[in-house]
């Protein structure tokens, strides 16, 4: 009896546990049904999100056009390619949707990524093994062409699926890459690393919308999906004042002076002095933002490296000397040696001594003791600093791109204040030096340097904003301007003048040369020897009315024997300045100058190909035809462009065929893939010796064609093997894989010593 009724107490326990479990579980559900929350969560909102799926629609990067309207930037879509190894996925087995075969889809896929089966197929079996719903191949997978996704597609892979994705591509190769700089994939937006790509990365990155609805667990759409779409804004466009005709002078100028005499650095400026629009800017060694391996200079070093800039500086000199009213350009002077005090040592005019000169001898000859007595005996070395500071070298330029570093005014010292007017000691960047000529150039009004001309909205074509010059000081009268810019005249066309080498047949120049010495990393003082300098000059033309200027260096050349500092710069100087000032169709000011007119390109499209080559021909044009029909169907100008005499047209027949492209410069080629949409990849640099389509065959839109490159004058079996050691791609990559020294001024018939302090 006392067992029975233990065990029925229990069971009562029990029983009433049950139930109160009971009560607690229904209530709960009660209380969740009649409120359809769970910890303050709303169970309709929390299934609402898991049935949403949200994409980025990603804003279309605005372009980045040259003064004339020619792309120099934009976004190019490209593929990247992703295997789907869920086998849920597969809803008819009939037909899978998944990687069935991964060990086939592996060895299929491997040739045409240009990847090892191995890789691949590890990837594969990682994702299933984790049973991940895809996996993708790293940097190999993605970037892929329009032909390679084709070529994909065609084997009918189960699982293999592709994702359209834009990168920023530059159609001219290595042009004007340190202006433009560049711009990348960034947690999965392009943003802009250098450059314009950088300095107006948020009007062109524009701002991306989004899409949103509701979808079953196979991301199938449905029927009442609630879709919500915030549609994309696009960029803007950006026009440059950079003039591509002109940039690829400079370009293809400075490569083939690169090439021939190796210098560690070049560096050149071409603005125009009377708004202080740059219309070309290029550096050496220079990059192609489309490959970014090996890179061996980042900077942009015409605003970001500040340098001693040697006799170049004499010009602000006399000038200052002129402005106060102290300058005799008839009185005379001992040249060859200037000491202000027992204690220092004594100022060297670089080739010796020419006795008794003038001051306006003195400029032409360039003579550091004329500038060291102009500014301690006549202007007076603080009154010199007051004129140093308004022609702006103790500040930046202000100039629109990233990246900018001002010079230092070192003048503490006696000697200091000396070696400043002669341009040794003191830095200033090659948009420094540019930005005070102008006033020099333009009657006493100096302008501020610039590069954007103005902002498009990319949608409607509107201008949102236009740049307009800018005067920012007056350092000087227009009386001294006109004196100044008499004295820079007679640098180049005097018999004695330092700037012979720079004269034009067919336009006169005023200008400045100089030679800057370069501090000795190792030992204190300068370095020595014939090919230890910077070799520069500054120019202007025409010289009474001057309509461009240019700036011009190059950092220790290679010169065999004595070959002067002097031939690689004028070099580039005569080509740019003399072709630039024809295409501008500005009028030669020599009476003995033979006239060379721009040709404007008339209608093409559409036209006879014999008569629109004839026509061209007979203007001095190179004219190539691309086909073997009748009519022209592309070209490579447009109507009312302006050539030069030489300049390559090409023009697409209905029947377009492969033409010989041997001695073909880079640029040619590059401009040739885009008419033809073919796929391009080049190796070396210089110029074409050998192309993978043969001459005379048919080509069609997305064809591969590569090119090899080699240097001028060099064959292909004496081109040197590519130096190791070089710098690398500094923005990482998110792929899933792997005493008295002296110093030479050059004048047009050799090269002499110019000994500086």
């Amino acid at each position: 009896m006392k067992k029975n009724k233990t065990t029925h107490f229990m069971s009562w326990v029990l029983i009433l546990c049950f139930v109160g479990i009971f009560l607690l579980v229904a209530g709960r559900f009660l209380y969740i049904q009649a409120t359809g929350e769970i910890d303050n969560v709303s169970l309709d909102k929390w299934a609402e999100e898991m049935r949403t799926a949200s994409y980025t629609l990603e804003a279309e990067r605005g372009k980045i056009y040259d003064t004339n309207g020619m792309t120099l930037a934009y976004n190019r879509p490209t593929y990247r390619v992703q295997a789907i190894v869920d086998e849920s996925y597969t809803q008819n087995p009939e037909e899978p949707m998944h990687v069935k075969n991964p060990e086939k889809t592996a060895e299929v896929l491997a040739p045409l990524l240009d990847a090892e089966k191995r890789f691949l197929l590890e990837r594969i079996k990682k994702g299933i093994e984790k049973d991940l719903f895809q996996v993708e191949f790293g940097k190999v997978g993605r970037e892929l062409s329009q032909q390679t996704k084709k070529e994909i597609e065609s084997l009918d892979l189960p699982g293999i699926t592709f994702t359209e994705e834009a990168i920023r591509y530059y159609p001219n190769g290595m042009f004007a890459s340190h202006i433009l700089g560049f711009a990348r994939k960034q947690e999965g937006q392009i943003v802009g690393q250098t450059g314009i790509e950088k300095e107006m990365n948020k009007l062109l990155g524009g701002e991306d919308g989004h899409i949103s609805y509701e979808r079953d667990n196979y991301n199938t759409e449905l029927l009442n999906p609630n879709e919500v779409i915030k549609k994309p804004e696009d960029g803007e466009d950006v026009y440059l004042t950079i003039d591509q005709k002109i940039q690829t002078l400079l370009e293809d100028t400075m490569t083939e002076m690169f090439k021939k005499y190796n210098p560690e650095r070049m560096t050149a400026i071409v603005m125009d002095p009377k708004t202080g629009e740059v219309v070309a800017m290029s550096n050496r060694p220079s990059y192609n933002p489309n490959v970014l391996d090996n890179v061996e200079n980042w900077y942009n070093d015409a605003i970001s490296t500040p340098f001693e800039p040697g006799s170049t500086m004499k010009m602000f000199t006399w000038a200052a000397a002129m402005e106060e009213g102290v300058y005799k350009g008839d009185e005379w002077f001992k040249s060859g040696k200037y000491r202000i005090s027992e204690k220092m040592r004594p100022i060297h005019d670089w080739d010796g001594d020419w006795g008794s000169i003038t001051y306006d001898e003195g400029f032409a000859r360039s003579s550091n003791v004329a500038a060291a007595k102009l500014v301690w005996e006549k202007i007076g070395p603080e009154k010199f600093l007051d004129y140093l500071n308004a022609f702006d070298f103790d500040e930046k330029t202000g100039i629109d791109l990233p990246g900018e570093v001002v010079g230092e005014i070192l003048y503490n010292w006696p000697i200091e204040k000396l070696t400043t007017s002669y341009g040794q000691g003191t830095t200033t960047t090659p948009i420094q030096l540019m930005k005070a000529a102008t006033a020099i150039a333009n009657d006493g009004k100096m302008m501020k340097p610039y590069v954007i001309s103005k902002i498009v909205d990319s949608s409607t074509g509107d201008v949102i904003k236009k740049k307009s010059p800018e005067v920012v000081d007056t350092p000087i009268s227009e009386e001294t301007s006109k004196q100044m810019m008499d004295l820079l005249g007679s640098a180049v066309s005097a018999e004695y003048g330092t700037g012979d080498d720079y004269a034009l047949e067919d336009y006169s120049v005023a200008g400045k040369t100089g030679t800057a010495q370069i501090p000795d990393p190792d030992n204190p003082g300068y370095m020595t020897g014939h090919e230890n300098y910077i070799f520069s000059f500054l120019g202007m033309a025409p010289k009474d009315d001057p309509e461009l200027m240019m700036y011009v260096s190059v950092k220790q050349p290679e010169l065999e024997g004595y070959t002067p500092g002097s031939k690689p710069i004028s070099f580039v100087f005569r080509n740019v300045m003399s072709k630039s000032l024809h295409y501008l169709s500005i009028d030669p000011d020599k009476e003995s100058s033979k006239p060379v007119d721009s040709v404007t390109v008339p209608e093409l499209l559409g036209q006879d190909v014999n008569a629109v080559k004839g026509s061209l021909t007979e203007k001095g044009i190179n004219v190539t035809v691309i086909g073997n029909g009748t009519t022209v169907q592309k070209a490579s100008v447009e109507k009312g462009e302006k050539l030069l005499p030489t300049d390559r047209v090409m023009l697409v027949t209905e029947k377009p065929v492969m033409p010989d492209i041997t001695g073909w410069s880079m640029r040619e080629v590059l401009e040739l893939a885009s008419l033809l949409d073919l796929k391009v990849e080049t190796l070396g640099n210089g110029y074409a010796f050998s192309q993978s389509i043969k001459e005379g065959s048919p080509v069609k839109k997305n064809d591969y064609l590569g090119v090899e490159f080699t240097p001028p004058g060099v064959t292909p079996e004496q081109e040197p093997p590519p130096e190791e050691g070089q710098e690398q791609d500094p923005v990482s990559d998110d792929n899933t894989t792997e005493e008295d020294t002296e110093t030479s001024e050059d004048s047009g018939s050799g090269s002499d010593t110019e000994e500086q302090t």
